[in-house]
């Protein structure tokens, strides 16, 4: 039987979620095809939502209107602000979550979701005609026309598992891989490559001595990933611990001795791995001389005893996995629930994407998450929001939406992929972005909530809500600025910080712009504050302390934007420009970039080929 929709999106994990939702709630037909229900969005790999660089993205979308900051907090066991020692700009929000519930949740509103229909079937198939998709069919036959296609295909595309010398056909935790569907890309010309990630043993809670290893606890007042959910109610959340446990000398023999057994090492694994989460053997071949390595034990629910062991993942066959295992303090009688594994599985070149995720040569085919080459939770779910809501856009007859590397990491995280391709799993991280004291945590709603309202995604109570919030960091900017008080009043608190006195009166702005001083500790002196949530005064303080830098990054941010603003013609001849080098018009020729600033960006392009182009274009 022939059935339609407007979009059928292939893959329901992060990057499916968000791309599914994203497109139905702003009224398009949606159909979000699953390989299995049960694995809706599932967590093969830590339990965590969040993290150095990816706690940004996670704020960013719930700014424009996803969902992954809500469940997140709805299923938070554990939450901790990371870098705290470090600037503003890369402080960081990483939660515990309840893997199960996390599940459960996501699965509840997909199918509460108006103009959403959620199938367990497996795409084999994309129709094309006329360089645009038609249709996908399942591998039951089953034919569905529609105009957009969104690709979130996560691990399962001819996904294979390697433990030790064995090695079989699987998607993620035991479910079946994708096997129709990379034929078909392939022959619609789409070049595939081969990426691996892995995942650490799971261990029984009980049976490790948790009273010898290092309790890590989670801060006692955390600010909510979603805007609507209160601080009062984030912290009245019960808190479970997790451990800290160190790799030794015993372990990292075993692991040396058994080394050739591995899949990474044995030649069995041609797919590239992950640089920034190798797999403990890998730690051990490229960080010799480091006599230890940190592993964290983590819970994977609360009404389970199965716990992650964070640092440990390993493609080693399982008796070895229980002799390394054994090695480390407290862990002497633990008990395996889940063997590690690697896993090696299809994905795109991204540098066959255009900004807005879809492929170039292929009008209505997008791609989002693991299928674009990259790696974590977070980078799939911001993907999958861009490409559904460009699929949405298009549908709607509307501008697309491109995010710019100058107000988010979502923008920093698909130019490089656009731009620079990536021949490894990409992961995002804040040194990645040149504008980061700019795209903070604290402050996404104020650079993304007013798009994510024009494009239909966010509502009108978060709208109002967010408008709600900058009047009070206002307000509240300008009563610091305008509070002055008198020596008498200011010195006796400086002297308690240890901070030089002032000679004169000062207002708490400039007070609070010295760097051991911080709002909270200004409360002693400043009678008339009222109370006001802490994501508002985090904001506030931040933008008083370093509004210098501000500045200047905002200077720099005009001035690449003049960049970006000169667009390169559709049908450029790179080839045809005299005085362009080889390599430079080659680069140019394959990623045909959209501008001046994204030419400038793609790796071996110089500015004097840049020179060149604006030359040949007649550009000042």
């Amino acid at each position: 039987m022939l059935q339609s929709t407007s979009v059928a999106v292939i893959g329901a994990g992060h990057a499916g979620i968000e791309a599914a939702l994203a497109c139905a709630r702003t009224g398009i037909d949606t159909v979000l095809f699953t390989m299995s229900l049960d694995a809706i969005g599932n967590m093969p790999c830590n339990p965590s939502i969040g993290g150095t660089g990816k706690g940004h993205l996670v704020y960013e979308i719930d700014a424009l209107g996803g969902e992954m900051g809500r469940a997140a907090d709805a299923v938070t066991l554990q939450s901790r602000t990371l870098n705290l020692g470090k600037g503003a700009a890369v402080h960081s929000k990483r939660v515990q979550a309840d893997r199960r519930t996390y599940q459960r949740v996501m699965k509840q509103t997909l199918e509460n979701s108006s103009n959403l229909r959620l199938i367990q079937a497996e795409i084999v198939d994309v129709g094309v005609k006329d360089g645009e998709v038609c249709s996908v069919t399942t591998s039951l036959g089953e034919e569905w026309t529609c105009q957009k296609v969104i690709i979130c295909s996560g691990t399962y595309l001819a996904g294979r598992v390697f433990v030790g010398d064995k090695s079989y056909e699987s998607g993620p935790d035991g479910m079946l891989a994708a096997k129709g569907l990379s034929d078909c890309l392939r022959s619609l010309g789409i070049r595939l490559m081969r990426f691996k990630t892995g995942t650490p043993a799971r261990v029984l809670r009980r049976t490790v001595d948790t009273s010898r290893l290092e309790r890590q606890d989670g801060e006692d007042n955390p600010i909510p990933y979603h805007y609507a959910n209160s601080e009062e109610d984030a912290a009245a959340r019960p808190s479970l611990p997790c451990h800290i446990v160190y790799t030794n000398a015993e372990t990292h023999k075993v692991i040396r001795d058994n080394i050739h057994r591995s899949a990474m090492y044995s030649g069995q694994i041609h797919g590239t791995g992950p640089r920034y989460c190798p797999s403990i053997e890998d730690k051990l071949v490229r960080f010799a001389d480091k006599e230890r390595h940190q592993l964290f034990l983590e819970p994977m629910g609360a009404d389970t005893e199965e716990m992650y062991i964070q640092g440990f993942s390993t493609s080693l066959p399982t008796d070895v996995q229980h002799s390394m295992l054994s090695t480390l303090t407290g862990f002497e009688h633990a008990q395996i629930m889940r063997y590690a594994y690697a896993i090696e599985y299809d994905c795109a070149d991204p540098l066959r994407l255009l900004p807005t995720l879809e492929f170039k040569e292929i009008r209505g085919l997008y791609g989002a998450g693991q299928f674009n080459g990259t790696s974590g939770y977070e980078e799939a779910a911001a993907q999958g929001l861009v490409a559904g809501l460009n699929a949405s856009l298009s549908l709607r007859g509307l501008p697309a939406f491109v995010p710019l590397r100058s107000e988010s990491y979502i923008g920093t995280l698909i130019d490089d992929l656009v731009t620079k391709g990536t021949n490894e799993p990409y992961r995002m991280m804040t040194s990645r972005s040149e504008y980061r004291l700019l795209l903070r945590q604290d402050n996404a709603d104020e650079r993304l909530t007013e798009i994510g309202f024009r494009a239909g995604l966010v509502t009108e109570g978060q709208y109002q809500a967010f408008l709600q919030k900058q009047e009070k960091i206002k307000a509240e900017t300008e009563r610091l600025e305008s509070t002055y008080l008198s020596p008498s009043v200011i010195n006796p608190l400086l002297d308690t910080l240890g901070e030089a006195n002032v000679n004169s009166g000062a207002s708490l702005a400039d007070l609070l712009r010295r760097p051991a001083i911080t709002y909270e500790a200004l409360a002693p002196i400043d009678v008339s504050r009222e109370t006001l949530p802490k994501r508002i005064t985090l904001t506030v303080e931040t933008n008083i302390k370093y509004a210098g830098y501000v500045k200047r990054q905002l200077a720099e941010v005009r001035r690449q934007s003049k960049l970006e603003e000169k667009l390169l013609p559709e049908d450029i001849c790179y080839e045809c420009i005299k005085g362009l080098r080889i390599e430079a018009a080659q680069k140019l020729a394959k990623i045909r970039p959209r501008s001046i600033g994204q030419a400038s960006r793609i790796s071996g392009v110089n500015p004097a080929d840049i020179s060149v182009l604006l030359i040949y274009l007649g550009i000042k």
